[in-house]
């Protein structure tokens, strides 16, 4: 029997290996530092179109919107250059760090 992972699950795994890949870059100060700033403005930006109360599942359905209004509000505030490689695992990263104000958020 075939186990049916959700949506929910599928995207938390994929958010949290985002933040793994981020720290992993721990060991490169400079890189680092440009990851956490675009962080920061993917999830200022996160934090007013989902707002202070949400569930997982809005979060999910918001994630599958996000790479567009997230690569422009980057465009408009990156520190340096080089960002679009990284969009896709900051945009990750800063949904597993947001994920945990869900009303309904377990670990």
């Amino acid at each position: 029997m075939l186990l049916q992972v959700s949506q929910v699950e599928v995207a938390r795994q994929e958010w949290e290996e985002a933040s793994h890949r981020i720290e992993a870059a721990r060991d490169e100060p400079r890189r680092y530092r440009q990851l956490l700033e675009l962080l920061e403005l993917v999830r200022d930006e996160l934090r007013k179109r989902v707002g202070q109360t949400f569930t997982l599942q809005e979060l999910v359905a918001a994630y599958g919107e996000s790479e567009h209004w997230a690569r422009e509000a980057v465009e408009e505030s990156a520190p340096e250059p080089g960002w679009p490689r990284d969009l896709t695992v900051v945009l990750a990263a800063a949904f597993d760090a947001y994920q945990r104000g869900a009303i309904d958020y377990e670990p």
